[in-house]
């Protein structure tokens, strides 16, 4: 079977944590993203984010178009690990080996007793939507993935825009001054209706 020619490079991202592999094409579908937090997540949806978290010190994956995100543990630093996953990556994707099989479903909010659960599902579409979501793809995506994660819209309600984090996004330090600095600016400044942007836990 003939190898598919791949090259892969690693950057890093603004999240001491993740480093971003980018490689010469698609992975998946470039208008979608996934992300797992456990091999069990994985199994029967990506092969190989099943496969990278063999690696003792994988503890999260990211997908999207054209790039993988990993996280690690703290256990090792990146200079003995870096060029290990990224053979592995190369290798994979060269071997044409499946990347995702199936996307998993949203996950439904977890709900603790004293505290209700803000599900989309309860938000009415507002008459912003469309207008924060195309922002946000015009001017917030390329540069979230950029630094090796996505931004997902959820919902306007009162004034506030939810929005997701995933990837290299999800717990780094920087995201919150992103998200208050940048993303909240740009909303404001285009839609005096919005007030505050907040991030909601994947």
């Amino acid at each position: 079977m003939s190898k598919i020619p791949v090259t892969v490079y690693a950057e890093m991202t603004p999240n001491p944590a993740t480093m971003k592999f980018v490689a010469n094409n698609y992975l998946i579908d470039p208008s979608t993203s996934v992300e797992f937090t456990s091999q069990a997540d994985a199994k029967g949806f990506s092969p190989l984010a099943d496969e990278l978290f063999s690696f003792p010190f994988v503890k999260g994956v990211f997908i999207a178009s054209n790039f993988v995100s990993v996280t690690k543990n703290e256990a090792l630093s990146w200079d003995f690990v870096a060029q290990e996953l990224r053979d592995f990556i190369r290798n994979y994707i060269a071997d044409g080996k499946e990347i995702l099989i199936r996307m998993p479903e949203e996950k439904p909010q977890a709900k603790d007793e004293n505290e209700k659960s803000v599900d989309t599902k309860t938000f009415t579409p507002s008459e912003f939507d469309d207008a924060i979501k195309g922002l946000l793809d015009e001017y917030v995506k390329p540069a979230v993935e950029g630094d090796g994660g996505a931004i997902e819209f959820r919902h306007f309600n009162d004034g506030i825009v939810t929005v997701l984090l995933k990837g290299a996004c999800s717990g780094c330090p920087s995201s919150t001054a992103t998200l208050k600095g940048g993303i909240e600016q740009l909303l404001m400044q285009h839609i005096p209706e919005v007030k505050e942007v907040v991030a909601e836990e994947g």
